[in-house]
């Protein structure tokens, strides 16, 4: 006799199969799908642009404008998916709210994608809604209100558009020369046409982190603290587990479940954190996968992607532990290249407690992320130096075939 929480799983290609439609396919969603194919989940991956990385990995694609509502809706007519998975910020979240109405499940949710892709939702939901702490911030959506409220908070202030990602558009403002080309950045890094922008504090901050909570069937679990260090707003290396008071770590909990319960749904959330003097201040939050959480593909039994999948699948979460120190860096490219190759690779893998996740990204441009380099070993500051020298070894070649039949 089959209980509510019984999960029962098809076969791909079968009149029975479990299908999830995974919509932006970059390198977390191609590990998302991985872990998918071996639990016998069928597999569709949706990008704007062909042989995107969870492409290479999916039963099936497609390539669509995914802000397209008509679009994205003729697709999941089409594959008729048991799971939607929003793997990035720019979707048509209205076509979502639509579809889940209709008795599709969204992951996490329709709500919580919506919210999250927008900087001003999100940092009024957490702090005026469920009251959170977080550091001053204005919005503006003219250039005089977005001087009154530099003016207002800083100098120094960081500028972002309310909608972007990876960094993109983000700058800070140290004095009077920097309000205009900040202006100007957040204009043309945003994923929208809101014009606006977020002013926010300049935290002095002692450390950041990501708290990847886990909400499931059986409640809300959490991965042990993942630091992490950034450039223009973009990951550039992430390390686990990051030393933190057990007043320090509760108080993140604490409002990891506050604004997640808020949001609901199932699936794991990379929750934002600064600290500074002992205290913790609430920054930004993903309803997925998240980039610093990479290095839980060395240090923890399960992944965040295994984490994920169990959670939206409703399957149980095992205890999560750090197995052995670990860091990730990320390989950037720092040049456009059409058909990047790789070389290096053996020269990083020789490097003890060391993988590559090399992402298949058919072209690369200055600042992209092609790959990742995973370390372990008896402490995090080891597990750094590894990793960071792994990236290092590995290099982004344009013309690389025809060198080596040369």
């Amino acid at each position: 006799m089959t209980t509510p929480e019984e999960v029962r799983l098809g076969t791909p290609h079968a009149p029975n199969a479990t299908t999830l439609l995974l919509l932006g396919s970059g390198e977390l969603g191609k590990e998302l799908l991985i872990e998918a194919q071996r639990l016998g989940v069928e597999t569709v991956a949706v990008d704007r642009y062909d042989d995107a990385p969870a492409m290479q990995v999916a039963h099936r694609s497609h390539t669509a404008d995914m802000t397209d509502a008509d679009r994205i809706r003729a697709i999941v007519d089409r594959e008729e998916p048991d799971l939607i998975v929003p793997e990035i910020e720019a979707i048509a979240t209205d076509e979502l709210e639509r579809l889940e109405d209709e008795g599709y499940q969204v992951v996490p949710t329709a709500k919580a994608t919506r919210l999250t892709m927008d900087r001003e939702w999100i940092r009024e939901f957490a702090a005026e809604e469920i009251g959170v702490p977080t550091s001053e911030y204005a919005f503006a959506d003219g250039r005089t209100a977005y001087e009154e409220a530099v003016e207002s908070i800083g100098p120094p202030v960081v500028v972002k558009p309310t909608m972007s990602s990876s960094g993109k558009g983000q700058s800070i403002v140290r004095g009077p020369d920097d309000v205009a080309d900040a202006w100007a950045a957040a204009r043309e890094g945003t994923r929208s046409d809101t014009g606006r922008v977020i002013v926010e504090e300049l935290v002095g901050f002692d450390y950041e982190l990501t708290l990847l909570t886990v909400r499931h069937r059986d409640g809300t679990s959490f991965c042990p603290p993942v630091g992490h260090t950034q450039s223009g707003g973009d990951y550039r290396g992430s390390w686990q587990p990051h030393p933190m008071t057990d007043d320090e770590l509760e108080a993140a909990k604490r409002m990891a479940e506050r604004v997640t319960d808020g949001l609901g749904g199932r699936g794991i959330f990379g929750v934002e954190f600064f600290v500074r003097d002992g205290e913790v201040l609430f920054s930004e939050l993903s309803p997925r996968p998240h980039d610093t959480g990479l290095v839980t593909l060395g240090s923890q039994p399960v992944s965040q992607f295994g984490l994920h999948l169990r959670a939206i699948l409703g399957l149980p979460i095992p205890e999560i532990t750090v197995d052995s120190p670990g860091s990730s860096v990320p390989i950037v490219s720092e040049d456009p290249i059409d058909e990047p190759a790789f070389e290096g690779v053996d020269d990083a893998l020789s490097l003890p407690g060391t993988q590559l996740r090399l992402f298949g990204k058919p072209e690369a441009y200055a600042g992209r992320r092609m790959g990742v380099a995973v370390s372990t070993a008896e402490d995090v500051e080891t597990a750094r130096e590894r990793a960071e020298d792994a990236a290092e070894r590995v290099r982004i070649v344009e013309d690389a075939t025809d060198e080596r039949s040369g």
